[in-house]
């Protein structure tokens, strides 16, 4: 059991998919939550759904002022966990620059803008989600890995940065979310069924499996500069 009781846990990108299990978990577990994300009626209605006593604020990690204001407006949290971020998944030829220097800019540089700004006390934690793609490279998706990769290195260097707060992330496979949304209901269902029988897992991740990692390295005094590989055997098959 994670017990996250009277603790302060914002969740970037907690409006859907991984962000909106996160906040969800943390509530059940005793945490204060607030959640934040680009659209203000996408996490005013997560907000909602969840509970009563979760607080839902717009935040566009793109934005430079828009990260310092929200945070130097905000008292500091225990755990900041960051989830969300718009990008494209295509071949480095077919991919337009600008599409291209606008996932970093919300992956990598979104994750960095707040690693600054965040207030955070002794002892806490900062979280991302990157990606097996670090690790274990595929063809048309190798902006991803490198994004994924600087990511994870960010995180080991801010682990030393930062410390007493701890810096950690979680690093998955496929996982069933709205990421898949542009892919007609046939052609995600087959990208699942195609990667279950590959995975050793025999099945691709759930949200709240990596809601749930992300909260025990949260809970975890010991954790940082940690990477947690979570993806089904995926990088092993």
């Amino acid at each position: 059991m994670i017990d996250l009781s009277g603790q302060r846990v914002l969740v970037i990108g907690g409006s859907s998919g991984i962000g909106l299990a996160t906040a969800q978990l943390a509530c059940e577990q005793g945490a204060a939550v607030t959640i934040a994300s680009r659209s203000a009626d996408k996490v005013s209605s997560a907000a909602s759904s969840i509970g009563p006593s979760v607080i839902g604020q717009a935040l566009d990690l793109t934005n430079d002022t828009a990260v310092e204001t929200f945070f130097a407006s905000a008292a500091a949290f225990d755990h900041v966990i960051v989830t969300g971020s718009q990008t494209s998944i295509a071949a480095v030829r077919d991919l337009p620059l600008e599409t291209a220097y606008a996932a970093v800019n919300s992956k990598f540089w979104g994750f960095y803008r707040v690693a600054r700004a965040a207030k955070i006390s002794s002892g806490g934690s900062l979280s991302v989600v990157s990606g097996f793609l670090a690790s274990r490279p595929a063809a048309g998706r190798a902006l991803m890995g490198a994004i994924n990769a600087g990511l994870e290195a960010l995180v080991r260097g801010l682990a030393l940065e930062l410390k007493p707060i701890r810096v950690n992330a979680v690093s998955p496979a496929v996982v069933r979310t709205e990421m898949w949304a542009e892919m007609t209901p046939e052609a995600r269902a087959a990208m699942y069924a195609r990667m279950s029988a590959t995975y050793p897992a025999g099945r691709v991740g759930e949200p709240r499996d990596i809601a749930r990692q992300l909260l025990l390295l949260a809970a975890t005094g010991y954790a940082t500069g940690t990477i947690v590989m979570l993806d089904g055997g995926a990088s092993i098959a």
